[in-house]
């Protein structure tokens, strides 16, 4: 289950969000001030976390921007709509005002939760049992993972967006010279015979095609 992070230095708040976040499957880190949610977040990643803005220490608007990607949603007495419009364009994913009900605080962790979960979604594409993870440019194989030169991952990825078709030499090198101007017709061939063990070690197949004189395909007939 997801696991979600409360900063908020009232100790019966953080508690009672605590209690209703377990008792709905989820688990919970706590922290009671900014500078002890900052040492948290060095140290694990949470799926979530519901920040308060009055903090002792750092405020809550000095600790947001220090949170990267993951969806923080603002519990905040402050009410003022310029302050939540400033938090909304600063990096929050959402804002509720304390008092708040526990059902509708609930809800949107669920609704924040489930965009992450689809954003999440979009940045692997798979293709027979190889996926790639176009965030972490890493491949990933029977549990196993490879991390790929930005290369071998700008290859990959249009080899996967165009599975099992012939894709020509000048056509991979036209459509990868944004990422990887520095590629040539004859280092390709490297990248290539880089990029197929790298796939032989994960799945035993190397999964790449050579056409002659024409290009590469990606198949698992290797």
């Amino acid at each position: 289950m997801p696991n979600i992070l409360i900063i908020d230095d009232d100790a019966h708040i953080n508690d009672i969000v605590s209690k209703a976040l377990k008792s709905e499957g989820y688990t919970v880190s706590q922290a009671y001030s900014g500078t002890e949610a900052l040492m948290l977040l060095s140290h694990s990643k949470p799926d979530l976390v519901l920040l308060d803005l009055m903090l002792p220490g750092l405020s809550g608007e000095e600790v947001l921007p220090q949170i990267k990607d993951i969806p923080v949603i603002v519990v905040s007495a402050k009410a003022d709509v310029t302050n939540k419009v400033d938090l909304l364009i600063g990096g929050a994913a959402d804002y509720i005002t304390k008092p708040f009900d526990m059902k509708e605080l609930l809800a949107r962790i669920t609704v924040q939760l489930r965009k992450n979960e689809t954003a999440a979604n979009k940045m692997l594409i798979t293709y027979k049992d190889i996926t790639l993870d176009t965030d972490r440019h890493i491949v990933i194989s029977n549990g196993k993972e490879q991390k790929l030169t930005r290369t071998e991952f700008a290859i990959l990825k249009l080899l996967i967006h165009n599975p099992e078709q012939v894709v020509a030499k000048l056509t991979i090198l036209d459509r990868i010279s944004m990422d990887t101007p520095d590629c040539t017709e004859d280092s390709l061939k490297i990248h290539i015979y880089n990029l197929r063990k790298k796939l032989k070690i994960l799945t035993g197949k190397e999964y790449i095609s050579s056409v002659w004189g024409i290009g590469f395909m990606l198949n698992d007939k290797s």
